[in-house]
């Protein structure tokens, strides 16, 4: 008797969660409009606003001599990845923008991906390619974001938000990208919003 209760509930919490997923509805919590760019990956390939356009992405400041929490960052994204590939969700990027390009070039850039795992190369570019100052001023343009070089030490000062962009080119929400808690980064929450993003586009 008691299996067969515990079957119950299990079947009934599992159509309660199913229920609670088909009903979604995606609420943006900003909306930063982003600045026009062209920057190069880390493939050595030309990236811009405009080709990223019909797509939502995902967004981060990171480098690659950061001794703190860029790594544990792009690992995070990783898992985003993961749960994207899960639920089997394809249309999407992921874009990390250097806060070092001087010292960030594509080959450097490429050979920090190189240690991670990733679900799928292609959704990712690092990008470089421009000057401190411009990417001082684009992230606090176009996501309200702080880089700055300090004055001394190659430690750049940035944030650990994840953003997510959609279509448009419009950022739309923001997540935790580095936690020290286990269940700090709403891995599954990302997924989900990119996937209601999508949804919601093909059906307009």
């Amino acid at each position: 008797m008691k299996k067969k209760l515990v079957g119950l509930i299990g079947i009934l919490t599992l159509i309660t969660i199913l229920s609670a997923c088909s009903n979604y509805k995606f609420k943006p919590d900003i909306e930063y409009e982003v600045e026009d760019f062209t920057a190069m990956n880390h493939r050595g390939e030309e990236v811009s606003l405009e080709q990223l356009k019909g797509k939502p992405w995902l967004a981060m400041f990171i480098f690659t001599n950061c001794t703190t929490i860029c790594q544990p960052m792009t690992f995070n994204m990783t898992t985003i990845q993961e749960e994207l590939e899960k639920r089997g969700v394809e249309d999407y990027n992921i874009v990390g923008f250097s806060v070092d390009p001087a010292n960030d070039t594509p080959e450097v850039l490429s050979e920090y991906l190189s240690h991670y795992t990733l679900a799928d190369e292609s959704k990712w570019n690092l990008l470089t390619n421009y000057d401190q100052k411009w990417i001082e001023q684009f992230a606090l343009n176009s996501f309200k974001s702080l880089v700055k070089m300090p004055k001394e030490g190659d430690q750049v000062i940035h944030g650990s938000t994840f953003y997510l962009v959609d279509e448009k080119g419009t950022a739309v929400k923001s997540y935790t990208g580095y936690s020290d808690s286990a269940d700090g980064v709403p891995y599954e929450t990302i997924a989900i919003d990119i996937e209601t993003l999508i949804k919601e586009r093909l059906d307009k």
